[in-house]
């Protein structure tokens, strides 16, 4: 895919996944504050729109990349795991922790590849950009604590705020998530072994909205 083609493609997906967070977020609005749900079934009842969202989500990307990128895919199984699970058993907690138990398992493979020298960061962009030994090193540990950060406040939020709060910070998070992305762009570009015909890098959100 060219460098445009790709950019195209990346933004496509983003605007897609957005999409998908606005629409469980405007679910929920309706469920709490219209049809006057409490707070856990108004989730429960919103997660039906973000199970059909995260489908249509995967189906998009594979539409527009002709393959499931590895983030977007792992977020969107997970959004559809406990999704589903959340229905089955009508409990918004499985919901809540589906973000701590993501970006832990993400946290942990991150850091935990940096004592052995081998950034799954690198087998998954090398295809997109070539970074120095390290670039990939500390583009690992940045998103590593990023990870990390988001699933101890996710722990936080949930257990101590109400479902209101827990929605909003949701959304809150997938902003500071594409402020973080734009910021990796300066270190990537530091870091970048540049070839010919390369035109330029995209931001990466950690968060696929989902």
């Amino acid at each position: 895919m060219s460098g445009s083609a790709n950019r195209t493609a990346t933004t496509v997906r983003q605007l897609v996944d957005f999409g998908a967070l606005l629409a469980f977020m405007a679910a929920y609005a309706v469920n709490r504050f219209v049809r006057g749900l409490e707070g856990d079934q108004a989730l429960v009842q919103a997660t039906w729109v973000l199970v059909a969202a995260s489908a249509i989500a995967l189906l998009v990307g594979w539409i527009v990349e002709k393959r499931l990128a590895p983030l977007p895919l792992l977020a969107g199984g997970f959004a559809l795991l406990f999704g589903t699970l959340t229905l089955i058993f009508n409990d918004p907690v499985l919901l809540k922790i589906k973000l701590t138990i993501q970006n832990g398992l993400l946290a942990a493979v991150l850091l935990g590849s940096l004592p052995f020298g081998r950034y799954p960061f690198k087998y998954l962009l090398e295809s997109a950009f070539r970074l120095t030994e390290a670039g990939w090193r500390g583009l690992t540990l940045r998103y590593g604590l990023y990870f990390a950060a988001v699933a101890i406040a996710n722990e936080v939020v949930w257990r101590t705020q109400t479902d209101d709060v827990w929605v909003a910070f949701r959304g809150g998070l997938w902003m500071a998530s594409a402020a973080f992305g734009v910021w990796q762009v300066f270190f990537i570009m530091k870091h970048l072994i540049k070839d010919e015909d390369d035109d330029g890098v995209e931001p990466a959100s950690p968060d696929p909205g989902l």
